[in-house]
């Protein structure tokens, strides 16, 4: 049997260790890991899969330390996916309303304000409220507005919009000090989030 395809053709793998799939399928959906059985599919679409896919590739391009905690919330909701429509015994996925209580969400909050600068991943910010990394960003998200993502971003450039007009520190500098890995990639996301470059920022 042969494929043929006109133009480029782009292929994005992705792995899950079966680890992984078991325990989100125990933590976020309460079902025994060991019973989960995937069905195969080959050329089938999956609109769901095709977006995740198309925003880890994008991220994967062009992140910065961020780049750790969005990766594992897709990895997330895309087992979470799997597991709800490619298994031979599909589960309901329990809801949880209301967001994360005060105490614990402001425990959350002073954990990324401390640790800006560091490396922070879904499963940092789950244990501190000792719920499922899948629930919690859920749960992070009805609080805020925002996925634990887009809100570990916003702190980090509003952390250089201060740097930037109360220091003479070297733009790459606290680049580094914000938890980017580049001056190039901290430009690109200050200027998506802000409208104007570091350094037209810091003069104005």
């Amino acid at each position: 049997m042969t494929t043929q395809a006109n133009g480029d053709v782009h292929i994005v793998q992705m792995r899950l260790q079966d680890a992984f799939l078991r325990q989100v399928a125990e933590e976020a959906l309460g079902q025994n890991g060991d019973r989960i059985e995937l069905i195969s599919a080959f050329q089938a679409r999956d609109p769901q899969i095709e977006a995740i896919a198309t925003m880890l590739l994008a991220e994967l391009q062009g992140g910065s330390l961020g780049s750790n905690l969005y990766v594992d919330s897709l990895a997330n909701v895309l087992a979470v996916h799997l597991l709800r429509h490619h298994v031979t015994n599909r589960p309901e996925l329990p809801t949880y309303e209301g967001g994360l209580p005060q105490r614990q969400l402001l425990k959350v909050l002073d954990y990324i304000d401390a640790h800006l600068g560091n490396e922070i991943t879904l499963a940092d910010l789950a244990v501190l409220v000792d719920i499922s990394q899948f629930h919690f960003g859920r749960l992070f998200k009805q609080s805020l507005g925002r996925s634990p993502y887009q809100y570990l971003m916003l702190q980090r450039v509003e952390r250089a919009k201060t740097l930037l007009k109360r220091t003479n520190q070297p733009i790459v500098e606290i680049a580094l000090e914000c938890g980017f890995n580049s001056h190039s990639q901290f430009g690109r996301k200050f200027r998506q989030m802000t409208g104007m470059t570091p350094k037209v920022y810091r003069a104005g």
